[in-house]
């Protein structure tokens, strides 16, 4: 689950991270009063104002029709009254948005943290996540912040560290003084950027994170050490421990199909195919996908209705599938292991029925447990539903229905 940056900071400051200090607003007359309590905390005089939404590249995302950048450098409350009103209700495009772009509905108005001082300040690039080839927490950061990693990585690899933490001992001390020493810290610096990553690393790890990204980590002129962004994705499924993180949820930042079927039960990821699959289990579900590419097809979702799957849900399923345009087959592939196929196939003959006329190919392969029985109702339903026994058989129907 992602959430706002706003959102990300208050965690790490709970945490003992230190941040570039900020409030959000949801209007212009908003931001100007959280500009000058700012003023009043922290002393600042210019103010930076920032687009909430799920996706990066927002200092050189622009909104829709405009020059406006989504990350603006405000230097009198004017400036933050002006920014705002050009931000919040527009369209923001970034590269990672698409040019479908995303409705910005909050700003963050943050103090500003490059200010002069006794030395230069200085980017870093620090995240933190799960390397799943080694089964370790992994640290990755460079020297090089405040831009795309990915070009980063690209260009000069030698430049991207990766520190691996042992799940038995955690994080330990020394791995913190190594990563500030790769960073090229020295002095009242390098004690802050141990204390940063300590403190950054514990709160990964406390509230079951899947991804922290910090781009930049700040060294400032006076050698703190900040988060000045933050880009943090928690572990949907550890939020039963964290109720009140699950409350963070946006989700007007996310796609409504996708909320619809969760609210469901259903896992449902959008895609941007032509042949929308129902599947159960996950592992079959990519399978299930593959062989749709084999046929000439390209999926149009992952869709796994579950072990448990029942009448109404099969019926849900089809209805979130037919909500995109885009879908001109659909293949169901089930495997009664737990669930019983026959229940499935009256599933599928009470959704065809109840959601009325579907113009679009429907491929059914049922296997395990009364499979027997479920290819006879599909075959008496007098439907327009094409059934398989093999899987190689449901994929030269998805060819022969895509020809």
């Amino acid at each position: 689950m992602n959430i706002h940056e706003y959102q990300g900071k208050a965690i790490l400051k709970s945490y003992g991270v230190s941040i570039q200090e900020g409030i959000v607003a949801e209007t212009p007359e908003q931001a100007v009063e959280a500009a000058k309590e700012l003023q009043k905390q922290t002393g600042t005089g210019w103010w930076v104002v920032k687009a909430q939404i799920h996706a990066g590249g927002r200092g050189k995302g622009k909104i829709v029709g405009t020059e406006q950048r989504g990350v603006a450098l405000a230097k009198n409350l004017d400036d933050v009254y002006n920014i705002s009103k050009a931000l919040l209700g527009n369209v923001l495009v970034t590269i990672q948005t698409g040019e479908a772009g995303k409705q910005v509905n909050k700003i963050y108005v943050a103090q500003d943290v490059y200010y002069p001082g006794e030395s230069e300040p200085k980017e870093y690039y620090m995240s933190v996540l799960l390397d799943r080839a080694q089964g370790r927490n992994t640290i990755i950061y460079s020297t090089e912040g405040g831009m795309n990693i990915e070009d980063v990585a690209h260009n000069t690899p030698e430049l991207i560290f990766k520190e691996e933490i042992d799940p038995a001992t955690g994080l330990q001390a020394f791995q913190a003084r190594k990563i500030a020493f790769n960073l090229g810290v020295t002095g009242e610096a390098f004690k802050q950027m141990v204390k940063f990553i300590t403190s950054l690393y514990n709160a990964y790890d406390g509230i079951d994170s899947a991804m922290f990204e910090i781009n930049p980590v700040l060294k400032t002129s006076d050698n703190k050490i900040i988060a000045v962004d933050a880009k943090v994705s928690l572990d949907e499924n550890a939020l039963y421990r964290h109720a009140d993180y699950a409350a963070l949820r946006d989700i007007s930042e996310e796609d409504p199909t996708e909320v619809e079927a969760g609210e469901h039960n259903l896992n449902y990821v959008k895609l941007d195919g032509n042949v929308g699959c129902m599947v159960n289990g996950a592992g079959l579900a990519m399978a299930t996908m593959d062989i749709i590419k084999l046929s000439g097809g390209e999926p149009a979702n992952f869709l796994d209705v579950g072990g448990t799957a029942n009448a109404a849900r099969v019926e849900q399923a089809f209805r979130i599938i037919l909500k995109d345009k885009n879908v001109k087959a659909i293949l169901v592939n089930i495997f009664g292991g737990i669930v019983r196929c026959d229940r499935v196939a009256q599933g599928i003959v009470d959704a065809y029925n109840n959601i009325g006329e579907i113009n679009i190919p429907i491929i059914v392969r049922l296997q395990g447990t009364n499979a027997v029985e479920a290819k006879k109702i599909i075959d008496e339903s007098g439907l327009k539903v094409h059934s398989a026994i093999q899987l190689a058989e449901a994929a030269a129907k998805v060819k022969e229905v895509l020809a």
